[in-house]
């Protein structure tokens, strides 16, 4: 055990690139191999699965990942925490150790469960827990619809037993995307449960690897900057004992460590300064991001409070079907062709309103006096959603193919006839963290771990004091928001959030006086009507907005083009703005 715990993360989702976690072990000296699989859809992703075999449930990737490198993290002594157990912690560890079995490997495979609540979900509420939906307000009593799933957020205690206990793999089921870091540092530094600080940086290391290369340069709104993106580096958190931590990459791949990329990550799918976890709540008005040097960025003087008394629960329903068609419209008179696709669809279909909701969106690639094919199209897209599965599946989208010949000119589509999808709606919700009974497989022993309670008091850390220079003047110049602004952005339940950067001091001063929820509401015309959070970094340069509702039911049930909100901070960085000279 050194001075540093170097922990290295080989997958952001459930998907990411298979080799990441030969690359990590092989490209350098790390401790500990993390790989985040869940994300709130893929959860549903796998309860499909574990309803058509109950054996599974759990991220199979990850097997594929844990064949190549088993026999090279035994012999270095790397430990091995991943969530990818999903909603089959069991059935993923069995599997692994029937790889470790196979390849003539001898491992100790732990895993967590307790995260499941569904059998409790009645009692909770026959005990007064209304389960209500943290943006809706709606306790789950008047939900009317068949639940799925519910799944409490663990936090990171399981996997320090775990690691304490002498496991060489900690498989987790839906725990915090954070714990994978925090659980084995506070196992490494034997931090205390009342160690909010340390404890702070933990969470805050985790949030920012936990996303693999968007940390390391994807994703970045100043790609240009970033060498060998078609390929980069995925990142390493070298954790010390006093909180502290250098976000790094192996040497000699590509992407970027930067102030800027650690930047973007820490505003990915926030909210406002006050960031929970079942263990430890973080500040992220008190972090301070320093460049330490090539690929190397330190992060320090974070503080945390006590975790709130709850824990969240990720609740999935059955929401119905939905089905798109996208037709090509090109050349002249694009408006008139749409609304004629439209009518004529509507009509076929025996009217609009016979579907539970609807959505046509019209979007305009197509220019005057085209220089190729390509750029006279646009594109219509028109999404359906429905608790019949008949009515939103072939019945919809083969009355689209029945236009080809009786339509607009130039009429075609983008995709044959398709068969609905079934929906599975996210529903936020908090629990009492007493109510999750966590547990630890290890061995023979099934080992409870309690919850962390927050004490009667505690003194609240003030956040640092940012001098800034005055909003900057003179003359402006009407160029992109992005010409001085990064952005980061995605979806949190039905709400999305967009993180905005600067450089310096100055831009940030400017940034934060201009960029009020009304002037933002002016910029994005979808956000007119919403709710919008604005909240200020000055410690980060950054603001952070959360637009609620604007993804509807969340990303499986949206019928946004971009149910993520992933392009929503580079729609805004497009906006064209009068920002001052002096900052340009």
């Amino acid at each position: 055990m050194t001075d540093v715990l170097r922990i290295a993360n080989c997958s952001g989702f459930y998907g990411d690139r298979l080799s990441a976690a030969r690359e990590m072990v092989e490209g350098g000296p790390i401790d500990v191999l993390t790989g985040d699989y869940l994300a709130e859809l893929t959860l549903m992703i796998l309860l499909k699965d574990r309803l058509k075999d109950r054996s599974l449930g759990y991220a199979r990737t990850f097997l594929r990942q844990l064949e190549e490198v088993a026999a090279s993290c035994k012999q270095k002594g790397i430990k091995i925490v991943v969530n990818a157990g999903g909603l089959n912690p069991a059935g993923c560890a069995e599997a692994a150790r029937a790889l470790y079995t196979k390849l003539g490997v001898t491992a100790v495979v732990a895993h967590l469960e307790g995260d499941d609540i569904l059998p409790k979900l009645d009692a909770l509420q026959a005990a007064g827990e209304k389960l209500t939906h943290l943006d809706q307000g709606r306790p789950l009593g008047e939900l009317g619809a068949p639940v799925l799933s519910a799944n409490a957020y663990l936090g990171g205690w399981g996997i320090a037993a775990a690691l304490e206990r002498g496991a060489d793999v900690v498989i987790c089921p839906r725990v915090t995307d954070a714990a994978l870091t925090l659980g084995p540092a506070a196992w490494k530094f034997q931090w205390k449960r009342d160690d909010w600080d340390q404890l702070a940086a933990g969470v805050v290391a985790g949030h920012i690897i936990e996303c693999g290369a968007q940390t390391t340069g994807g994703n970045y709104a100043f790609f240009k900057e970033v060498p060998d993106l078609a390929h980069p580096g995925f990142p390493i958190a070298e954790m010390r004992a006093d909180g502290s931590f250098v976000i790094t990459k192996h040497p000699g791949t590509g992407g970027l460590v930067s102030v800027g990329t650690v930047t973007a990550q820490l505003l990915y799918e926030i909210g406002g300064p006050l960031y929970p976890n079942p263990d430890v709540t973080a500040r992220f008005d008190t972090i301070t991001v320093e460049q330490d040097g090539p690929d190397r960025v330190l992060v320090h003087g974070i503080k945390g409070e006590p975790p709130p008394p709850t824990t969240k629960v990720c609740i999935n329903y059955f929401g119905g079907y939905k089905n798109s068609m996208t037709f090509v419209l090109a050349g002249l008179d694009i408006k008139e062709k749409a609304a004629l696709a439209e009518k004529t669809l509507w009509t076929l279909v025996g009217g609009r309103e016979q579907f539970a909701e609807t959505r046509a969106t019209l979007r305009r690639g197509d220019r005057p006096d085209p220089g190729s094919n390509e750029e006279a199209f646009a594109h219509l897209t028109v999404t359906v959603k429905d608790p019949d599965a008949q009515k939103v599946g072939r019945a919809f989208s083969s009355k689209v193919v029945e236009m080809a010949l009786a339509s607009y000119p130039g009429f075609f589509m983008t995709s044959p006839p398709s068969g609905e999808s079934q929906i599975g709606v996210y529903w936020p919700t908090l629990v009492p963290s007493a109510a999750v009974e966590q547990r630890l497989v290890i061995g023979e022993e099934s080992l409870p771990i309690p919850h962390v309670d927050p004490p009667a008091s505690f003194t609240k850390p003030a956040a640092p004091v940012i001098a800034l220079p005055a909003v900057p003047g003179g003359p402006t110049r009407d160029v992109p928001l992005g010409t001085i602004c990064g952005a980061r952005s995605g979806d949190k339940g039905g709400n999305g959030n967009v993180g905005l950067w600067v450089r310096t001091p100055a831009a940030y001063r400017w940034l934060a006086e201009y960029l009020t929820v009304a002037r933002l509401r002016a910029l994005m015309s979808e956000a007119r009507e919403l709710e919008v959070d604005r909240f200020e970094f000055p410690n980060l340069l950054a603001l952070n907005f959360v637009v609620k509702k604007l993804l509807g039911d969340g990303v499986a049930a949206s019928l946004r083009s971009d149910p993520q909100a992933k392009s929503l901070g580079e729609y805004l960085r497009a906006k064209v703005v009068p920002i001052p000279t002096g900052l340009l």
